[in-house]
């Protein structure tokens, strides 16, 4: 038997392999188009124009799905987990449910409002993307996301082309790079999970209304 067909394990290894192929790929298109320069872009900017836009767009949405699927699972296993043993309190496991499932808003807003289109909403998504998401797994928090916002406060500029001679360069190579290691550090978060989605899978049960 094949481990990717053990249990839910299929779950956490597609969220991690589409995801990290979402932003690898509109990064790759985004480079050979020349919208964004090779060092550093934010992710955003690597899907600001088409067709890179559109790609990125429907890979995040897929993405958000699989998200929204990986985290409903796991909560249904420390729910059962929980209820055998009360090691685990409900109300925690359920709040990081919400957590989780308003990252994966974020990424479809994030996905459908492009910077060059609707920044504030786009600004919105992202900070419901990333807030929640480490508020999810909150001891990753110190180490990517408090850089990023500090950063990103000091950059200026919305262009897609940077000038090394910008005032501003520095913090956007810093706010850029801890935007990919923060992303990143969420998605492969989930890697974390495959051992324990072998353990376990869901069914749905349907009863007639009487």
């Amino acid at each position: 038997m094949f481990w990717f067909t053990q249990g839910l394990c299929f779950l956490p290894a597609f969220l991690v392999i589409w995801s990290s192929s979402t932003f690898i790929v509109a990064y790759i298109i985004a480079l050979f188009r020349r919208d964004v320069d090779i060092i550093f872009p934010y992710i955003s900017d690597t899907g600001a124009y088409p067709p890179e836009s559109c790609i990125f767009g429907l890979m995040t949405f897929i993405s958000a799905c699989a998200g929204i699927a990986t985290i409903y699972a796991r909560y249904k296993f420390v729910e059962k987990l929980s209820g055998d043993t009360r090691v685990v309190s409900p109300r925690l496991n359920y709040t990081a449910l919400v957590f989780g499932l308003l990252s994966c808003l974020g990424m479809c807003i994030v996905a459908t409002f492009q910077e060059t289109a609707v920044t504030c909403v786009h600004d919105i998504g992202a900070l419901m993307f990333f807030v929640p998401a480490r508020l999810f797994i909150a001891i990753l928090a110190a180490l990517a996301f408090f850089p990023t916002a500090i950063c990103a406060y000091f950059v200026k500029q919305a262009t897609l082309h940077r000038d090394k001679d910008d005032e501003d360069y520095p913090y956007h190579v810093a706010s850029a790079s801890c935007e990919w290691v923060c992303a990143f550090s969420f998605i492969c978060f989930f890697l974390t999970y495959i051992h324990d989605f072998k353990l376990f899978t869901l069914r749905v049960k349907t009863e007639d209304v009487e």
